[in-house]
């Protein structure tokens, strides 16, 4: 119960600047709000804590209370160290997937189980990231308030403004998550779009050989039931959503891509069930 709790009140301590500056240094011992810590991304942790708090009481209202939401797996979070943890999930809606796992982190960082009572908005985990396209988050005032949150925004090689697409790869990246991960927890959506079964990119594999991060995965469903493709309007609500962690997965230096890829295909549940595929098979062969 003591090792419990204080490893809670961890959760709470300043993490000291290793700034140039020998003031900033000295101040963020006592940096409880992070008002002189920026993250890798020159972002200032005290505004991403006001952002997760403004925007925290309305979508704890959309996902608990007008929707049921059911945590499930929460174990595996309590002793995760504060960096290089990337967390991978299926994806189902723009914007309400994350929003979700950003409330569960915070409540956990509270010591929270499963049940996810607001006053943690208080005092959010700010150190959480989140991969997101450059395009869906340029779109509009509402998305570039959530970018502020922690996305790390990259630009896909193959889709853009919902149309297939062949550009180049955005080398830039893998390096950029790279920086999320010395400073925090990643959240990752290896499949780059919210179809169901659609292919676990490459990108995701790259990631975990060249940072070795403990690989937290997640399955989530219901998001798309209640919500449309952005997560920001109801399409129905008393709509059950499920969130489930599973037990964190330590990848070695000898698997390769092709098994990683593999790896989390099938622990995200979202190979394609063989009726599904046949089908799938017949249509294209007759398009």
């Amino acid at each position: 119960m003591k090792v419990a709790m204080w490893k809670i009140i961890q959760n709470f301590l300043p993490i000291p600047s290793h700034t140039n500056n020998s003031t900033v240094r000295f101040l963020s011992r006592f940096d409880f709000l992070g008002i002189f810590e920026k993250d890798p991304f020159g972002n200032w942790l005290f505004l991403k804590r006001l952002i997760i708090f403004v925007a925290g009481f309305p979508t704890f209202w959309r996902i608990a209370v007008a929707n049921k939401l059911k945590v499930d797996g929460t174990e595996h979070l309590k002793d995760l160290p504060n960096q290089n943890v990337f967390f991978i999930s299926n994806h189902q809606t723009y914007f309400a997937d994350v929003i979700t796992f950003y409330h569960i982190f915070c409540a956990s960082k509270w010591g929270m189980g499963r049940r996810l009572i607001p006053f943690y908005l208080f005092a959010p985990r700010a150190r959480t990231f989140y991969i997101a396209a450059r395009e869906t988050m340029q779109d509009g005032l509402l998305p570039k308030m959530f970018s502020l949150a922690g996305a790390i925004l990259v630009e896909r090689s193959w889709r853009a403004k919902g149309q297939n697409v062949q550009r180049g790869v955005d080398t830039s990246a893998g390096e950029q998550v790279s920086k999320g991960l010395q400073f925090g927890w990643v959240i990752s959506f290896p499949q780059g779009t919210t179809s169901p079964y659609a292919p676990i990119r490459k990108g995701t594999a790259h990631i975990i050989k060249e940072n070795n991060p403990i690989v937290i995965p997640v399955v989530i469903d219901g998001f798309r039931r209640a919500f449309n493709k952005t997560g920001l309007k109801y399409k129905r609500r008393n709509t059950q959503l499920r969130v489930k962690f599973k037990e964190p997965i330590y990848f070695t230096a000898e698997q390769t891509l092709e098994e990683i890829t593999e790896i989390v295909t099938h622990i995200l549940e979202q190979s394609m069930p063989e009726q599904i595929a046949e089908w799938k098979k017949e249509a294209d062969a007759g398009s």
